[in-house]
């Protein structure tokens, strides 16, 4: 089986962005800091940084690299439990696994939950985590494609593939 890979217009995602960043300026609630979470993440969160005009900070919780996501998310924590407001950003709310995997993390290091907020440019209605801000729903139980965003198109069209392939359950 192939992936229906979806090349996400350049265009489409600067329009995305700017929405996530109107939706945050109109709530009460103003982030301190724009929080990419790697690597999907941290295109969104340069632009909603710039948008919103706020310092951005990164961790990279895709490189799997033990231990160095998760030191850097207890900084993040310490930060929160001081009273600083962190808005988490990345590409997709997919299964809702990094959300769910950072929101717990934060929570046993003593993170205050109610600095946090998340955003996310494409959220699925199905995942296991909600999310603060979003630019578009989906729904995976009716969409099947694979979102290829603007800065992973420049990837190898087999390693874009290979990566779709290897999430079956996205396509059952």
């Amino acid at each position: 089986m192939s992936p229906d890979l979806y090349y996400i217009p350049y265009e489409t995602f600067l329009g995305d962005v700017r929405a996530v960043a109107a939706r945050v300026s109109a709530d009460d609630w103003k982030p301190d800091f724009v929080i990419g979470i790697g690597r999907g993440g941290l295109v969104p969160a340069v632009f909603i940084s710039h948008q919103l005009n706020l310092p951005m900070l990164s961790v990279d919780h895709s490189s799997k690299v033990p231990g160095f996501a998760d030191e850097l998310l207890r900084k993040v924590a310490e930060k929160s439990a001081a009273g600083e407001r962190l808005l988490f950003v990345d590409d997709i709310n997919d299964s809702g696994g990094t959300i769910a995997y950072i929101r717990k993390l934060l929570a046993e290091t003593g993170c205050d939950s109610g600095n946090l907020r998340f955003a996310v440019v494409l959220d699925n209605v199905r995942s296991q985590a909600r999310v603060d801000y979003r630019a578009e729903m989906i729904d995976r139980d009716s969409d099947k494609r694979w979102f290829v965003f603007p800065w992973e198109a420049v990837g190898m069209s087999a390693t874009i593939v290979e990566e779709a392939l290897s999430v079956p359950e996205r396509f059952a």
